[in-house]
């Protein structure tokens, strides 16, 4: 994830990020802009049209349908930041639960042969679902005394989830644990699994693709159809206008793309890995 200052302006400005969609969009600009030329050659240089053309009055069309597509590309955006922000809420949520499993069972359990083994195996949930969710290949998660075999034809951090409910049952089984106390940790036990099936919900229910696709052909045919208007009025001025226009609106469609499945690899995508890590070091300090 992208770490910034959010009140330097002169940073947004003049400088390119890595993940900035100026930089992948760049190719499709330059295209754009040899396409404007060529409008404009033919209209002023080659036909040479009159003012009188109905040509010119395409931008009119422009002025209707701008106002469509900035409310179809705002919705876009909103849909997209609230998957993100909701994946955040979900990993925020992770995170309290394992502390509270934690500081629980610190309490709890004596014997310190326990107390070792949650503390490897309970920040292991979080390291293997943010690999689960970005799809990463986890062989075996290997601790000073723990071996874990990982199934890949099984679900992942279900099989890590049922190594804790099995130790967490043994303790009960053993007299280490009450049946209050029990009843007390399945609560911050159950939080795992619902966290990671709806994180499982965003990452694999995108937007509906009809929608996704509609929006990149009226972008298309939008920026397509501007230099014909727009050559009456600015000449060859309209070139760095269509393709900043072409900048903005793709821009923000891009930027929907890459936030909607925030448990990618992508600049912008929420800091699983890290979080995890964050989660180790607190239940290491805990236990």
């Amino acid at each position: 994830m992208v770490q910034y200052n959010p009140k330097d302006w002169i940073t947004f400005i003049f400088r390119f990020h890595k993940s900035d969609t100026f930089r992948q969009l760049m190719p499709m600009m330059f295209v754009i802009g040899l396409y404007t030329y060529g409008v404009c050659f033919l209209e002023i240089e080659y036909w040479k049209l009159s003012e009188k053309s109905h040509v010119k009055n395409i931008s009119i069309m422009h002025g209707m349908l701008g106002f469509v597509i900035s409310l179809l590309l705002a919705y876009r955006t909103n849909t997209a930041y609230d998957r993100w922000w909701e994946g955040r809420k979900l990993w925020g949520s992770l995170v309290n639960s394992s502390r509270n499993l934690a500081l629980k069972l610190s309490v709890i359990l004596s014997d310190e042969k326990d107390k070792k083994f949650l503390r490897q195996i309970i920040p292991m949930y979080a390291s293997i679902l943010s690999k689960h969710l970005s799809n990463s290949d986890v062989s075996k998660m290997l601790y000073e005394n723990i071996d874990l075999e990982i199934d890949h034809s099984k679900h992942k951090p279900n099989q890590v989830a049922k190594t804790i409910f099995q130790k967490i049952n043994d303790l009960y089984k053993s007299g280490k644990i009450t049946g209050d106390q029990l009843i007390t940790i399945n609560n911050e036990l159950q939080t795992f699994t619902d966290v990671c099936g709806a994180c499982e919900r965003i990452k694999n229910t995108p937007i509906p693709y009809s929608y996704s696709a509609f929006i990149k052909k009226f972008i298309f045919f939008y920026i397509m159809t501007l230099p014909f208007g727009y050559a009456f009025s600015l000449g060859y001025y309209s070139i760095p206008v269509v393709i900043f226009t072409f900048y903005v609106l793709a821009s923000l469609e891009l930027i929907a793309e890459e936030i909607e499945d925030p448990f990618g690899n992508d600049a912008n995508d929420l800091p699983t890995e890290k979080i995890s890590e964050n989660i180790k070091k607190h239940i290491e300090e805990i236990l």
